[in-house]
């Protein structure tokens, strides 16, 4: 097999591209993962392009059945260490860098007449949640905060986050890292219509909450046994006046201190198990 060694080959040099530019991912339908965990977590139709170092297959022939029985199942390509480490994000790779194909699957049943670039319907519910719960989000900048919040709403049990398009892409490099593979298992979709999502909601009979530090009551005076819906806004400005207007209800998370607001994801992991323990009980 022969192996790439150079990063100006144009594979590379669009792999690059696509580590870097929202636009490029965006004219691809395409984007790149790294290491072993979010190899091993992806779903086979979604692979593209596989591409590994001499170390890494030298790493795992033998040690671990998994990732050789998975790798066996793509035409994958050598790269030399110093390629690898220019297409990868990360300062320390782990050997293996692959292009996937962007999720692009109907939701039907949540914004009528929606058209949308970037939708997962993969989903699993815990035994406990019966009715559903939505995280709806938006203009989120930071995409650590929203991969984080995918991996907390993972484990909440969450049957799908509904983002505004102003919010971070959810395929850039670091974001995908941080949802440390539930990007694959929660259901989402970018609306390019926040109020009409949220109105879709609503006409479903969902409760919808926003979080809001004025004006609310505590979050925990609210019964979210039923369908609910937890908006979250932008981590400066908060929701804006529109989205907030759509709420059944406003909740705050009480604080003390001279703090004046929590880090989004911190707050949706507090709004959602909150709903998860009420489902449990």
């Amino acid at each position: 097999m022969t192996m790439i060694t150079s990063a100006a080959n144009p594979r590379m040099k669009r792999i690059i591209q696509l580590q870097r530019q929202a636009k490029a991912r965006v004219a691809e339908r395409a984007f790149v993962i790294e290491g072993v965990k979010l190899f091993l977590e992806a779903p086979a139709d979604l692979f593209k392009e596989v591409y590994i170092t001499q170390n890494f297959y030298a790493k795992y022939a033998e040690a671990d059945q998994e990732v050789m029985g998975k790798l066996s199942s793509f035409p994958y390509e050598l790269v030399g260490d110093d390629v690898l480490r220019r297409i990868a994000d990360t300062q320390s790779p782990q050997g293996i860098v692959c292009v996937l194909k962007q999720m692009n699957h109907g939701w039907p049943g949540i914004v009528d007449n929606h058209q949308n670039e970037s939708i997962c319907l993969t989903q699993t519910s815990p035994e406990w949640d019966n009715a559903p719960l939505y995280l709806v989000v938006e203009e989120l900048q930071d995409p650590g905060n929203l991969g984080t919040i995918f991996r907390t709403a993972e484990a909440a049990g969450v049957t799908g986050i509904i983002m505004s398009r102003g919010c971070a892409d959810i395929y850039n490099p670091k974001t995908v890292r941080a949802t440390m593979g539930s990007v694959f298992r929660v259901p989402f979709i970018y609306a390019d219509d926040l109020i009409a999502a949220i109105s879709g909601l609503l006409d479903q009979k969902i409760n919808v909450y926003a979080t809001c530090p004025d004006g609310a009551e505590p979050y925990v005076h609210c019964d979210y046994r039923g369908g609910t819906a937890f908006l979250l806004g932008n981590e400066g400005q908060g929701l804006s006046e529109p989205v907030k207007a759509k709420a059944t209800r406003n909740v705050m998370i009480p604080m003390r201190g001279a703090v004046e607001s929590l880090n989004a994801a911190t707050a949706a992991a507090v709004l959602l198990y909150e709903a998860a323990r009420q489902r449990i009980i």
